[in-house]
């Protein structure tokens, strides 16, 4: 099982599928507001109608049917495509639900959630979905089988990435080398390699290295002392990569500083009036 999405260059992000006992907790916490608001509004309209006098058997069958297809069906498709999949109970929880490609999740998602919902959910009281749920790696009910979505965890578990750090025995040979541009793709995927390293297996975090610090080394020369461990050379190349950005941009200001300043002075050697 996967605890996340793989993108192209190896690296997993970090939306791992919510638990069983989460998403339950979601679900009743959903269950409690939508009832409560059904109850208040039977209350009201029970109400109105005893007042007005104008309940008949007819009237009472379509107010049931529209109200059940409201609580079963509208609510939740537009509470979930609205909220881009989260919903009161879901957000208290800190989850939420999006496509299997880590997309957000939209109409005909909700939709199809919903309808399949009716049956796993309501009709047989969270039986069929909490079965389908346990017998799922990511665990997807139904709904999220049919609709190709999971509910992820979207807090709680976060941490924080180590920091980039020019490693002292390779700060003077990362000064000298020739470093050509890194494509931003390799980049990214070495930055979030060092963020997560102390997070993966041993032998994830090795492969991985090795195959990143094989990649960068094209972009270097000369290479790194004999013996460097990939990770020491993938935090030299992007430190100094970032310092040999930030003296660039810093270069790049001033020379358009001052150029704006002399398309502001008078032509042909006129001084400029006193400030």
């Amino acid at each position: 099982m996967q605890d996340g999405i793989v993108i192209g260059e190896g690296v997993v992000l970090d939306a791992r599928p919510a638990s069983f006992i989460t998403r339950a907790m979601g679900a009743m916490l959903d269950f409690l507001v939508i009832g409560a608001v059904v109850v208040a509004a039977l209350v009201i309209g029970g109400i109105w109608f005893l007042e007005n006098a104008v309940l008949g058997e007819d009237i009472a069958t379509v107010v049931y049917i529209l109200t059940t297809v409201t609580v079963m069906v509208g609510i939740p498709v537009t509470v979930e495509t609205l909220s881009r999949g989260r919903s009161i109970g879901k957000l208290a929880c800190g989850i939420r639900v999006v496509r299997d490609d880590g997309g957000p999740v939209r109409f005909r998602h909700a939709l199809v959630r919903a309808l399949v919902g009716v049956i796993e959910l309501w009709l047989t009281f969270g039986g069929v979905a909490a079965i389908a749920s346990l017998a799922n790696a990511k665990g997807k009910r139904l709904g999220d089988i049919a609709a190709g979505t999971y509910a992820v965890r979207v807090r709680g578990g976060k941490q924080p990435s180590a920091p980039i750090v020019m490693p002292q025995s390779l700060a003077a040979w990362a000064h000298t080398a020739d470093m050509r541009r890194l494509p931003d793709g390799l980049a990214l995927a070495a930055r979030q390699l060092l963020g997560r390293a102390a997070r993966l297996a041993p032998e994830s975090r090795a492969r991985l290295g090795d195959d990143l610090a094989g990649r960068i080394e094209r972009y270097v020369a000369p290479g790194p002392p004999p013996g460097t461990h990939p990770e020491a050379f993938l935090h030299a190349v992007l430190a100094e990569r970032r310092e040999r950005e930030l003296v660039a941009g810093q270069r790049e200001r001033k020379r358009a500083e001052e150029q704006s300043e002399l398309l502001h002075r008078l032509p042909f050697a006129v001084p400029d009036p006193p400030r």
